[in-house]
This record gives structure tokens, sequence and C-alpha cells, in this order.
């Protein structure tokens, strides 16, 4: 039995709100279940550094978490730093929402995301990408409005989900309780045309198998396919 009551294969329920903020190109805030994500899209008509007079443009992210977004505060990143957990995930979310946007189409310019969580209760990265991509979704179509660019970059959707075994089970979309206590934790990033981005998977004491492995994969297909439909629902593309 889980934690939370559901099934094996039940998500929590997913919440997509758009347009949340006034002044970003592209804003949403994500619910799944009780982890909430603010997620902003801004763009920047000059192309980083590395990146200029190429003819590509660029998707970054950064990450945060306020300082009661858990059970206890946690002192603010900007007065000591970026932990090395921050800077992963942020990396993390950039690479994910790239791998569905044609860097061509997209001219040279950078779209920043900005994820910030509000309240974590686990798959606090999952939910960041996939509201991340439901911003840049919406930046990208102020863009096209515009007539700043003429083809739409956006080839795919993107979308990320947890997985493991938890008392030996496998279990789609692990809340914090059962992150804490799970055998086995993946995060899965796909496309909506089913291909893979990222598998971050890692064992706590005993190994998984390459079953528990297919079997934790497929899970994260069900869910997906569920998110990218909340996506769908929310930009109407």
């Amino acid at each position: 039995m889980r934690p939370s009551g559901r099934d094996l294969n039940e998500m929590r329920s997913v919440i997509i709100e758009t347009n949340i903020t006034r002044h970003a190109e592209g804003s949403c805030l994500i619910k799944c279940g009780d982890t909430h994500v603010l997620c902003t899209a801004t763009i920047d008509e000059k192309a980083p550094p590395f990146l200029r007079n190429s003819g590509l443009g660029w998707v970054t992210a950064e990450y945060g978490m306020l300082p009661r977004a858990t059970n206890s505060r946690m002192r603010r990143e900007a007065k000591n730093g970026q932990s090395g957990r921050t800077q992963e995930i942020q990396r993390l979310i950039g690479r994910s929402l790239r791998a569905g946007v044609d860097r061509v189409a997209l001219g040279e310019r950078q779209i920043i995301i900005d994820c910030d969580v509000i309240q974590a209760d686990g798959g606090t990265r999952c939910a960041s990408i996939t509201g991340g991509w439901v911003a840049l979704r919406l930046a990208v179509n102020s863009l096209l409005d515009k007539g700043l660019i003429l083809l739409d970059p956006i080839n795919d959707h993107v979308a990320a989900i947890s997985c493991g075994l938890y008392a030996g089970q496998p279990v789609l979309d692990l809340d914090y309780l059962e992150d804490s206590e799970a055998g086995t934790d993946a995060n899965f990033v796909l496309t909506g045309l089913g291909g893979l981005v990222e598998v971050q998977g890692s064992a706590e004491g005993a190994t998984f198998s390459r079953t528990e492995l297919n079997t934790l994969l497929d899970l994260a297909e069900h869910g997906v396919e569920q998110l990218i439909a909340c996506q769908k629902k929310a930009t109407s593309k």
C-alpha cells in the first residue's frame, strides 16, 4: 500500500495554470499533488556569447527552492551560492527542453526558463521540466504572434516523471514519503514521440534488474502520456 493510497500506476493530480505573471513572455504554475512550481520564460534577443554569429538559438534554465518550500526553512542560495544539486537540476531542465527545440528556427536568441519551487513534495525537477515546457511554448507563441519568427521552433513535447521501487513494488510519480524510502528511484524525461531524453536512476542498497528497469520505463511512458495531455490542454497545442 502506498502512503497516499494511490494505485501503483496512479499519478498525483496535475494542474497547470497559465499566464500567472504579468511581465514574463510565458508563465505557468504547475501543481503535481503537493509539489508546486512557478515556471516563467524570458526572451533575450541576444544569444549567449558562445553562440554569437552562429545562427543558433539557445534554451537554458535556472532552478531554485523558496526557503519554506520544505518542512524546515532553507537558507537562500543567493546568500550562500548554488549547491551542486541546484546546478545539476537546472542543467537537466535546460538539456531536456532543448531536446524539443529546433535551434535554427528559433534564431539567434535565448529563452531563459526560471523554475521556482514554491512547495516541495517530491519530483520537483520533473515538475519543472513539464511546466518549463509550457512556459517555453507560451513564449514561443509570442514570438510567432509578433512575426519575429516564421517557423515554429518547438518540434515536440517534453515532459518528465519519477518512478521507483517502493516496498518492493514498481510505482509511478513518487511523493516525498515514497522517494525518501524507495529502494530504487528514477527520473525519466521523454518526448511526445516517445524518445528518451534522459534517464536518471539509482538504487539504495539492493540493485535493480533490467526487467525492473523496463517496468519503470513502461510506467514512465504511461505517466508522460498523461502529462503531455495536460500540457496540450494548458496551451491548446
